[in-house]
């Protein structure tokens, strides 16, 4: 039965396992993670990763609640040796993408779901894949990879799963009872392209802004210069958002329109707000062009291409498009590049909040125009102190 049919078939509202052959490929952490709850729900996983050898040993997943679970996988080097799948699971860097969906056109017309960050994933997969039903997934929960054979689940968080091609409908419902038994929140969504982009407002928070300065999110939101920066690359978002005719829509774990709603507000207002949620809304993990930029050796480039030309360049390039500035998230992006790849760029920006105000304001935005209203808060306007729950509401 192949995965089309074993969806179609089962009776609305069950949760039952299923024995189905998943390929995931691209098993860092992301892969690894959904390919073990795949695993735990009935799945029969294969992973890909090409920096070990074929084997058949298993993967420990580590709950919230710290319970292991041992789940049987087979690991492959190259795609092309696995077994043939009923799911192509595709969780690789962006850079990589259509080098890694390559090798899956052995088995064109299988289901494939897309689980990158930024904006482009599944528009590509369906260029390289275009006899397959496509499917699209945002993840929200904080994980990492603490090593080849355990993956740790660090909070609750929980994936956003929409269809990209009308074939992957029916497909929806079974991929979306499989992942709940596995214990992750789930949940089906109408629209693609709002839930990828909404799931981009996330990943835009202290993520280039922490890259260059290497800061952590609570510092850099405490900073009203920096927050200034942060309003701003996300009101340029939403606008672009906006006019393409997609709306932020609330994630499973992550109340995106509330987030939205934040940077909206005056900045004297927003800022208390949006600090509480922030600091903690990764369970401590750093953003992943931070990550991408420390892993660069102190007098060299990093190993591999950023995410941000996917990330801010991606709101960028559609403002250019649509003829709305984006200023910051222009420069934003640029600047990501250049600390990931000169050494001497990211030693003189690191911890200099004033230094990328000035190559902000270099580039036509200022960030000075939208500073804190430091003169309101001097005068006791502060918000209720419960309105920061709403940006941890499930």
């Amino acid at each position: 039965m192949t995965y089309e049919q074993a969806a179609a078939a089962r009776p609305i509202g069950t949760a039952e396992p299923t024995s189905r052959r998943t390929l995931v490929v691209g098993a860092g952490a992301v892969g690894s993670f959904l390919g073990a709850l795949l695993g735990s729900a009935g799945h029969d996983v294969t992973l890909v990763r090409i920096f070990e050898p074929d084997s058949s040993r298993p993967i420990d997943l580590v709950r919230p609640n710290g319970a292991r679970v041992t789940v049987p996988v087979l690991r492959v080097t190259r795609t092309q040796d696995a077994r043939a799948p009923d799911l192509i699971l595709v969780a690789v860097k962006m850079p990589a993408l259509r080098e890694a969906l390559a090798p899956t056109l052995l088995w064109p017309s299988v289901p494939t779901l897309t689980v990158e960050n930024g904006i482009g994933a599944e528009e590509i997969a369906a260029q390289v894949r275009p006899g397959a039903p496509i499917l699209a997934g945002s993840l929200t929960a904080p994980i990492r990879l603490a090593s080849e054979d355990e993956v740790v689940w660090m909070g609750k968080g929980g994936l956003g799963l929409a269809a990209v091609t009308s074939n992957a409908e029916t497909l929806l419902r079974g991929l979306v009872a499989d992942f709940q038994a596995a214990g992750l929140r789930a949940a089906q969504l109408p629209d693609a392209g709002s839930m990828k982009w909404s799931k981009m407002l996330a990943n835009l928070l202290a993520n280039a802004t922490g890259a260059i300065l290497d800061m952590d999110a609570d510092l850099i939101y405490r900073d009203r210069r920096l927050f200034s920066i942060e309003r701003r690359q996300l009101l340029e978002a939403i606008e672009v958002m906006a006019r393409l005719g997609l709306r932020p829509v609330a994630l499973p774990g992550a109340a995106i329109p509330w987030l939205a709603r934040g940077f909206r507000m005056p900045p004297w207002l927003g800022r208390p707000i949006l600090t509480r949620a922030v600091g903690g809304a990764r369970a401590g993990k750093s953003p992943s062009l931070r990550i991408h930029v420390r892993s660069a050796a102190p007098d060299g480039a990093a190993s591999e291409p950023t995410e941000a030309p996917w990330m801010n360049g991606a709101v960028a390039r559609a403002g250019a498009e649509l003829g709305i500035p984006t200023p910051v998230n222009a420069r934003l992006a640029e600047l990501v590049e250049e600390v990931a790849s000169d050494p001497h760029r990211r030693a003189w920006l690191r911890g200099h909040p004033e230094r990328l105000a000035a190559e902000l304001a270099e580039a036509g935005a200022d960030p000075g125009a939208d500073a804190d209203a430091g003169s309101r808060e001097a005068a006791g306007n502060r918000p209720d102190a419960s309105a920061g729950e709403v940006f941890r509401r499930p």
